[in-house]
């Protein structure tokens, strides 16, 4: 992450995005003993589990629907990345080559 003054770069985020998947309770704990905001979706089980157990059950993780939309933006980005073989597959050998072959195919998308 860029820092906006002189200094080191900022190495936390600051609010992560993820899917269902993301879902666990200790993910969320381990992301809220870091100060890291988040917005995940709960499992349709979890739901369930969380209101079987009635008040002991707690209250539901918060959910920003909107923020979570954007999500999309980066998930058709992949695909769109993944839709070139040579990056799919990886074939360049070192990171130096990889990450230039996907600003190649980001600058190509983009024009």
């Amino acid at each position: 992450m860029p820092r906006l003054g002189a200094g080191r770069p900022r190495t936390r985020l600051s609010h992560v995005i993820g899917d269902k998947g993301y879902s666990p309770k200790a993910i969320r704990t381990w992301l809220r003993q870091r100060n890291i905001a988040h917005t995940i979706p709960e499992r349709a089980d979890q739901i369930a589990n969380r209101l079987r157990r009635g008040r002991s059950g707690g209250r539901p993780p918060s959910f920003d629907n909107q923020l979570y939309k954007r999500r999309n933006v980066v998930e058709r980005c992949f695909n769109r990345l993944k839709q070139w073989r040579g990056i799919a597959t990886r074939y360049e050998k070192t990171a130096a080559c990889y990450q230039a072959a996907v600003t190649l195919a980001s600058l190509l998308m983009w024009v």
